[in-house]
């Protein structure tokens, strides 16, 4: 997926519809010239209802439409005639769309399910007719009840990246060579910080028919749970990958400081990401021989998973495959 066609942020301002008015209508025939009341129900107004939908992988069709109305409830009429409902207006999402109230920031709800429905804006109340307010004292009530007015508001959807593996690191680790290679997708690749600035999905196939999703999501850097770089927008799609792979490059000064930056910009940002399945990649290991790679071991993170890799030279690839597939599969 082309990183300009990748949306995972907008606003939109979503307008549910009026509900319609009650009758005060009586009934009136022409052997019947003084029947009691008869006005319907008003039919209550449309509402603004997110769908989730699994073909969906960005918000990139909300990023023009700002703007969703649903449609009014019909007045009610004589005869008891109930007003028709006004038009519920659909929003499609990806899964892992979460909406927030722009005011007050705070998480309504989030979509997880295909065919999974929330109202995000719920419509006005049709108002009652004169037929529910008779009664005893006051047989023929000449007034009717007005429909609920619909609401407006701005509301902000963010999508999570649902995969099942997330790549962890700093820039320049080869998390974009990675995902290159095992499966087809084709992230843009550099020598130079960010050049990842959006998630990119690929599907990694495994023995036969089995298949998995990883995703490079953008570079972490020190701070990044105070939004420093890429910072909250890369941590908020870590949020949804069941295995966080963590890659450090063979060349790095200190492999397990890097290690343990990481996990704790992790932690910061949300301590529920500690209880997720962890595996550590070196990367670019083409570079060492046996003997420096023994020594290394020595000098990795204490009780996490750790492999070897080179993305160049398809070092350990094979090997880095079987370990997520039986992590990602282990009851």
């Amino acid at each position: 997926m082309a990183s300009h066609n990748f949306v995972d942020y907008v606003k939109i301002n979503c307008t549910s519809g009026n509900g319609g008015g009650g009758s005060a209508h009586f009934r009136r025939e022409k052997y019947i010239p003084k029947g009691g009341p008869d006005g319907g129900d008003g039919g209550r107004g449309g509402h603004v209802i997110l769908r989730g939908e699994k073909q969906l992988w960005t918000l990139l069709h909300l990023k023009f439409k700002k703007h969703i109305k649903a449609g009014h409830g019909v007045h009610g009429a004589g005869a008891l005639k109930t007003g028709a409902m006004g038009r519920d207006e659909y929003i499609d999402v990806p899964l892992g769309t979460i909406v927030r109230d722009i005011e007050t920031n705070e998480i309504l709800f989030e979509i997880t399910e295909h065919g999974e429905e929330k109202i995000i804006q719920r419509g006005g109340r049709g108002g009652q007719g004169n037929n529910n307010f008779k009664s005893s004292t006051n047989q023929t009530p000449r007034f009717a009840q007005p429909g609920e007015d619909g609401k407006e508001g701005w509301k902000i959807l963010e999508l999570k990246v649902l995969a099942d593996v997330g790549l962890v690191g700093f820039p320049n680790a080869g998390k974009s060579t990675l995902l290159s290679v095992v499966s087809a997708a084709k992230p843009e690749i550099g020598d130079y910080p960010f050049t990842t600035i959006k998630p990119n999905l690929g599907i990694v196939k495994y023995r036969g028919f089995k298949s998995y999703i990883m995703a490079d999501i953008p570079g972490i850097i020190e701070d990044a749970h105070k939004g420093k770089g890429l910072g909250l927008r890369f941590l908020r799609h870590i949020e949804r990958n069941s295995l966080l792979l963590f890659m450090i490059p063979a060349d790095s000064e200190d492999i397990k400081k890097e290690f343990t930056v990481l996990t704790r910009e992790l932690q910061l940002y949300n301590p529920e990401l500690m209880h997720k399945d962890k595996i550590l990649a070196i990367s670019k290991s083409d570079m060492l021989d046996d003997e420096l790679i023994e020594e290394m071991k020595l000098e990795l993170p204490d009780g996490i998973k750790t492999v070897f890799i080179s993305s160049v030279s398809q070092q350990g690839i094979t090997e880095l495959n079987d370990l997520v597939w039986n992590t990602l599969n282990d009851d």
